[in-house]
């Protein structure tokens, strides 16, 4: 009996041992990062982690990027050591081209969430995964890509102007909700010219339980942050179904829904590539009978993998990874940036206008029905600018986890000041670090940008840029910008999200005049940050007033 009793006591004796050690452990275990300015600590708990990945986080990290120079240390949860945040140009560059292999993408959620795709892998199997994929966003791929995006934003026009006309009476436009309409185009855009599959035929309010997975698949892991935190110590423990039955018996609603959303897309991607395989097996004339006609990506991968080495080959669980992967990271990141520029066009009138007749001129000269080739798209001046600029200052992704494989000192282009008063241009970083590179802050960087940085002026971009900038070495694939980062986990479908984003305006512009509704609209952080409308709560929306420019 004194055995049972002691027992409970032992165990109560260690967890208030484990308690207090966490307590005491950043008063007894110093480490370099102590010597970082930084916030206070807000929360025991969460340190500053609740603030700095808060729905409204965007304060705290203004104050940030004023206060401190261009890098700054965050309390983490308890035990944890301190996190760094950065968006120094030199550091950046060291954390994403020169030592990208120290600086690694923790990938354990994503690898859970979406299988072995490009996403969730690291190291010699993502660099092999890398080297299959990257011929299929070729800009050549892309040219024969660009009429399936036709075919698609068309339908998202017949079906938008369906509605207006409906609507005809009111004044001012028919309130439409456009952060809908650009998700369930840019998801129809990617099944059809990126999988050869169609998920919504756009005509009709066909609901989808896979476009709706993938649309609460972020909003869903900002909520579940601190509890995918406190799990990461268990990611790799057992075997994968070991791991889903513990998952299973987690009593969190998050958790569960974050289950749901994998079960679904997991699904339908195994869905998909099996139609997908089965068809080229049965020969090219099969697949110009499907969706896409053989043209989309993911056939083409097929194709290439099947033409591939033994060791360059992939499996196929990796290319199952791909398909979610790639609608998750094409699909909301693109959809909230268009709903972004349409909403700074609605309030732009003037830069509406001017872009309209920059489209219009376009069209009337080089175009075809309303359509524009690849070449001609891209190289219209306006369009480019005003898509450049929405990227800089509203970058869709704005921070990403990196973590120290072993110590390093970390370069900053210009001296900062320690706690103790010292003037430092290196940081010690300790192995196992959380560093999480400011994307955003990066962006609107005043001493590269100029007083005017965290304003939005496309004309910027037709105007020689900074010499700052220039010399600057800003290591992004994409404008001097950190938008699409850099390295090789720069985002490979960068330039098929600029193609898309550019056509879809092009096609809208043409039939429609985008106005605001007069209700607050609210940007909310998360994964990829979106928009809602402030007094109706979190839920994604972006209500314009839309009218037809022809009856």
């Amino acid at each position: 009996m004194a055995l049972l009793t002691s027992a409970p006591q032992a165990a109560l004796a260690a967890a208030v041992l484990y308690v207090s050690w966490l307590i005491l452990k950043p008063f007894v275990v110093k480490s370099p990062l102590d010597n970082i300015p930084g916030p206070p600590r807000n929360s025991w708990l969460s340190g500053n982690l609740a603030q700095y990945f808060a729905q409204d986080a965007w304060d705290f990290r203004a104050e940030l990027a004023r206060k401190y120079p261009r890098v700054a240390a965050l309390h983490g949860m308890p035990g944890q050591s301190k996190w760094i945040t950065v968006w120094d140009v030199k550091a950046m560059q060291n954390i994403f081209l020169k030592e990208q292999d120290i600086y690694a993408e923790p990938v354990f959620a994503l690898r859970m969430m979406l299988g072995p795709g490009l996403l969730g892998t690291e190291g010699e199997q993502h660099k092999r995964q890398r080297k299959t994929l990257n011929p299929v966003f070729s800009v050549k791929h892309l040219r024969d890509m660009t009429p399936l995006f036709y075919q698609v934003i068309h339908k998202t026009r017949d079906a938008i102007m369906e509605r207006v006309r409906a609507g005809a009476g009111a004044k001012g436009g028919v309130e439409l909700d456009m952060l809908s309409w650009s998700g369930r185009t840019t998801l129809e855009v990617l099944g059809q010219a990126g999988l050869g599959h169609s998920f919504d035929p756009l005509t009709q309010d066909r609901p989808d339980e896979f476009a709706d997975a993938v649309k609460d698949f972020f909003p869903q892991m900002a909520r579940s942050l601190v509890l995918r935190l406190l799990m990461r110590g268990v990611a790799n423990v057992g075997s994968a179904s070991f791991r889903r039955w513990v998952v299973e018996r987690i009593p969190n609603d998050n958790v569960q829904q974050l289950k749901r959303i994998s079960d679904i897309m997991h699904g339908r991607s195994v869905r998909i590539f099996n139609e997908k395989k089965e068809a080229l097996e049965k020969g090219d004339e099969t697949l110009k009978h499907q969706i896409g006609e053989g043209r989309d990506i993911m056939s083409i991968l097929l194709r290439e993998n099947m033409l591939a080495k033994a060791e360059d080959k992939l499996p196929d669980d990796e290319l199952i990874g791909q398909i979610s992967t790639m609608v998750l990271a094409g699909m909301d990141t693109t959809a909230n940036s268009l709903a972004r520029a349409l909403q700074i066009l609605a309030e732009r009138q003037d830069v509406q206008e001017k872009l309209r007749k920059e489209i219009l001129h376009a069209i009337e000269t080089e175009g075809q029905d309303g359509t524009l080739d690849y070449e001609k798209i891209m190289e219209l001046p306006y369009l480019e600018a005003v898509c450049r600029e929405t990227l800089r200052l509203y970058p869709g992704v704005t921070s990403l986890f990196r973590e120290t494989t072993k110590d390093v000192i970390m370069p900053l282009s210009e001296p900062i000041r320690l706690k103790d008063g010292t003037l430092t241009d290196a940081i010690p970083i300790p192995k196992g670090t959380r560093v999480v590179p400011n994307i955003g802050a990066s962006n609107v960087d005043p001493a590269l940008w100029g007083a005017d940085a965290h304003e939005w002026r496309p004309e910027r971009w037709l105007e020689p840029l900074p010499r700052a900038v220039e010399e600057a070495r800003v290591p992004g694939v994409y404008s001097h910008l950190m938008t699409f980062i850099g390295g090789s986990k720069a985002c490979i479908g960068f330039k098929f999200a600029q193609i898309e984003m550019k056509t879809v305006l092009l096609v809208l512009l043409q039939n429609f005049k985008f106005e605001p509704t007069g209700k607050p609209i609210k940007w909310n952080f998360a994964g990829v940050q979106y928009p809602s409308v402030g007094s109706e709560g979190p839920e994604p929306a972006l209500p314009l007033l839309v009218s037809a420019l022809r009856a």
